[in-house]
């Protein structure tokens, strides 16, 4: 079993990698096997003992393996970091068809153009919102003072406030290392895909789900499969079923105000659901990214739940805009060092400048106060939104706001088609419809932090025409 073919060029060392690799590939050897002693294998492959050590350190690094002190060297039971060394597929990428645009999507984005047209589509805080703080001038030359402190994991003053943060918010002790600062949430959600799945693999997402609508997945050769929610999230027995039918892979999720429904997962819920993934060794990635936009207590993050479980993203793109395009990774060492290299081999590079402006903002000593009166306006909008949407009850059912940026309206009567959809364009009222999100077509939604006072009585009143004309088609 262990030996190496003979008169090959590669090195010796990777010649073990790539035949342990093999082995764990083809279950010869199994998930929690013992591989034999440093000494023994350096016997077996005819070796320096130096080299088989050299090839175990590449193989833990990559996360094939483990080395637990007193117990030798196992397989890796869990699936943080199980890729080989990355390929390119250039044969799929001739071969794979393009994936059209959605093209409701399309009319969507030339209405946006529109500058009468209401945005209520859009996942951001209007500009009149967005905290302010100041920003202190810097030269040139400061800001290559600053380069220096980067690492390729980020810029290190920035890795450790994410860290207090976190410790301060979700009471979890983590290092720098355990962070990788990224350009937002999407292109840390595009790393996990390329390091921990291949093409083909299988990921269970929400129902509805703003991940139906990203085309890193498709582009990816990633299936998804979406599991059906309730009042308290997403149903753990449906995702079962999944699991065992549908070779899940990973599991997504958006627990808190969750995109497009606003909705929140209970704490029973979130516990049922990590229970279910260490049964079945499945890892959870949690995306939180509005969960500092609470108006009152909410459940503790998945994260906080299980810190070895569960993978986490945050970003500050949905409290600063688009413009601080900042996000983050917060998992196991091993899984960020793979990330890192898989960032560092796709050319991610992020420009030192937003780094410092995300650090500056984060540590500005008015950013709680600021951060306290956004959540405040943004509350007072919810509660005028709910209160006017008396006016259209019988038409639609309207989610509660708790926290977040959206609000979810379902259409109370007949089936909706996408032709009764474009009747909100026609009216230049812009929103999200269900159908970008999963196969349901009665519900919309929408952005209400966009609105203020006058827009809010305009939508309404609009809203009342079109539920008019809805209900006599």
């Amino acid at each position: 079993m262990w030996e190496l073919a003979e008169k090959k060029t590669t090195p010796i060392y990777q010649q073990i990698i790539e035949q342990v690799i093999t082995y764990i590939q083809d279950g010869t050897l199994k998930p929690g096997d013992k591989l034999p002693a440093e000494r023994k294998l350096a016997a077996f492959y005819q070796v320096n003992r130096s080299t088989v050590v050299h090839a175990l350190d590449e193989l833990v690094s990559l996360g094939w393996v483990l080395r637990r002190q007193g117990s030798g060297t196992i397989v890796n039971e869990g699936n943080w970091g199980r890729s080989t060394t990355p390929r390119v597929d250039w044969r799929s990428l001739f071969t794979q068809e393009s994936h059209p645009n959605e093209p409701f999507l399309e009319k969507i984005q030339a209405s946006l153009n529109d500058p009468s047209a209401m945005d209520l589509y859009s996942g951001e805080l209007p500009l009149g919102l967005i905290p302010d703080f100041r920003f202190p001038s810097y030269t040139w030359e400061e800001l290559l003072l600053e380069e220096k402190k980067q690492s390729p994991l980020g810029y290190r003053p920035l890795q450790q406030v994410i860290c207090q943060r976190i410790k301060a918010e979700q009471k979890i002790d983590i290092s720098s290392n355990q962070v990788l600062i990224t350009s937002g949430a999407q292109q840390a959600m595009f790393l996990l895909l390329q390091v921990m799945l291949q093409s083909g693999d299988s990921v269970a997402i929400e129902d509805p789900s703003f991940l139906y609508s990203l085309p890193i997945f498709a582009s990816a050769g990633v299936k998804l499969y979406g599991v059906e929610m309730d009042r308290e999230g997403m149903r753990v027995d449906k995702l079962e079923q999944l699991i065992l039918t549908k070779k899940i892979k990973l599991i997504i999720l958006n627990p808190t105000f969750q995109n497009p429904t606003g909705s929140t997962m209970s704490k029973r819920r979130r516990n049922e659901l990590i229970k279910l993934s260490q049964k079945y060794q499945l890892p959870i990635v949690e995306d939180e990214v509005f969960s500092e936009l609470n108006f009152s207590a909410i459940p503790p993050s998945l994260k906080e739940l299980a810190p070895y479980q569960v993978i986490h993203l945050g970003s500050l793109s949905k409290i600063f805009g688009s413009s601080i395009k900042i996000g983050w990774v917060v998992a196991d060492q091993d899984l960020i060092q793979r990330l890192s290299e898989a960032k560092q081999m796709m050319d991610f590079s992020i420009s030192i400048f937003p780094q410092v402006i995300a650090h500056t903002a984060l540590t500005d000593p008015h950013f709680e106060k600021n951060q306290a009166a956004l959540v405040a306006a943004l509350k007072q909008r919810a509660q005028a939104f709910c209160e006017e949407s008396q006016a259209i009850a019988a038409d639609w059912n309207v989610s509660k706001i708790e926290g977040g940026i959206y609000v979810y309206l379902t259409w109370r009567h007949r089936h909706l088609t996408r032709k009764d959809w474009e009747i909100f364009l026609r009216e230049k009222i812009v929103i999200a419809p269900a159908f970008l999100f999963s196969n349901d077509t009665m519900a919309m939604r929408v952005n209400y932090t966009r609105m203020t006072a006058e827009m809010r009585q305009q939508f309404f009143l609009k809203l009342q025409t079109i539920s008019n004309e809805l209900r006599r088609n």
